[in-house]
């Protein structure tokens, strides 16, 4: 029985679509391909917590903190109280870290990003902790990538990372990031749009990049599936008005300018003035440039705006979310920080069409004018003329989704991820 750590940023009930990933893949190798799995991760829950004391943790005794569904979970707290002058001193003593051969600036990168997990790094000094076959981790800059690399060297074992490498937003690009790359057995890239980004403009060598796309739990979204009395209906709880009359425009992510959330507000009167019955819908985390921008539309519009955080949710599976789903007419994700987006996934597995932004990855995973749209990033004025146009033709906007539908049915559910990855662990750990 081989025996693999995955080594996410954050595990959850942190949400977001890198930790979605492993959590669903390590589940599905602990089930279906019997291996043993352990998970390691920060007590991080949002982003500001990998970096900062003010930022959301989760602490022993919490639910969720040492199990997650069938799956043990390690949870290390993060050091904020040690200056980086410190830090780099107690990582350049270890002999593990000095096989890497990195640069100073490598490290001094990663370590600003965090997060900094000491009491982890010590247990890594002493190979007898750990009895493992493969180190797997994700998601790049983060400094949990070094502790993998580490381990790895410290274990003679080999090491997975799937980055999620943003390689349309410039600062992931920083040439002292991309070392540590470099130096892991294997790299899982989302499509070939990102190895050819590693391969050409990074220099990664392509041998050591393996694509495996992301999954969705079709059954769960799927609006065709059984309907029941006890179901939740979203439109019902949440809109002031006649939900037969209004149509519904979906965001489902990180509330941030990379991810287009900002855009789509600032759109949102354009969209108003040419139909103006629909609700716009946001679920995910929020930031505060989203919470400023949200304040100044509010005083100008009807409240036409569902604001959801993960607050008012209970997982990746919650009723809420998925009602919004299958209940939504158009998923709309203008942006331009995603290797991926299992957003789109699972909007298609609710049958309902997609509009993302024309940069980085997603015009491989958006078949423009075919299963959705694409947008110029940040452009007010195209959001604002393809929500419109999908909102007026719902013949063209049901073909879309149906056919986006055919797609994740056919080949992309979290079962084929896992047998691709399983497929990448037996050729590493059998040379």
């Amino acid at each position: 029985m081989n025996h693999i750590l995955y080594f996410p940023t954050r595990y959850f009930p942190a949400i977001s679509g890198a930790e979605f990933y492993l959590q669903s893949i390590a589940e599905i190798m602990n089930s279906k391909y019997n291996y043993t799995v352990d998970v390691c991760t920060s007590t991080a829950i949002d982003f500001k917590g990998l970096r900062h004391a003010e930022g959301k943790t989760i602490s022993p005794g919490d639910k969720y903190y040492d199990r997650v569904n069938n799956l043990k979970i390690s949870r290390y707290p993060i050091n904020y109280n040690i200056n980086i002058d410190e830090k780099l001193h107690a990582i350049k003593s270890l002999s593990s870290y000095r096989i890497l051969q990195l640069s100073d600036e490598c490290l001094i990168e990663f370590l600003k990003n965090g997060p900094y997990l000491d009491s982890l790094i010590e247990k890594i000094k002493f190979p007898t902790n750990f009895s493992l076959d493969l180190i797997h981790t994700t998601f790049f800059p983060y400094f949990n990538l070094l502790i993998a690399l580490m381990l790895g060297k410290i274990l003679n074992k080999p090491t997975v990372c799937t980055p999620f490498f943003h390689f349309s937003n410039p600062r992931y690009h920083n040439k002292h990031l991309v070392e540590a790359l470099e130096k892991f057995d294997t790299i899982i890239a989302c499509t070939a749009l990102e190895k050819k980004v590693l391969t050409k403009k990074l220099g990664i060598s392509e041998s050591r990049i393996k694509i495996i796309s992301m999954g969705v739990n079709f059954k769960k979204f799927n609006q065709s599936s059984e309907q029941t009395k006890s179901e939740f209906r979203f439109k019902r709880k949440f809109f002031r008005t006649n939900e037969k009359d209004y149509k519904m425009v979906l965001f489902c992510g990180y509330k941030n300018f990379e991810k287009g959330a900002i855009s789509i507000l600032k759109t949102i009167p354009n969209i108003l003035k040419k139909f103006p019955q629909v609700y716009f819908v946001f679920i995910g985390p929020s930031t505060i440039a989203f919470n400023r921008e949200l304040s100044k539309l509010r005083k100008i519009i009807e409240p036409r705006i569902v604001n959801l955080t993960p607050d008012n949710l209970k997982g990746y599976y919650d009723p809420i979310k998925i009602a919004a789903f299958k209940e939504s007419d158009i998923f709309l994700m203008p942006s331009r920080s995603d290797a991926y987006g299992i957003a789109y996934l699972e909007a298609w597995a609710s049958g309902k069409p997609v509009i993302g932004a024309n940069i980085g990855a997603t015009p491989e995973v958006i078949s423009n004018n075919f299963d959705g749209l694409l947008v110029e990033f940040n452009n007010y004025e195209d959001i604002a003329k393809k929500v419109v146009t999908l909102l007026k033709n719902e013949r063209l906007s049901n073909k879309m989704g149906q056919e986006g539908k055919k797609k994740v049915q056919e080949s992309l559910s979290w079962y084929d991820v896992a047998k691709k990855t399983h497929q990448v662990y037996m050729e590493l750990i059998q040379n």
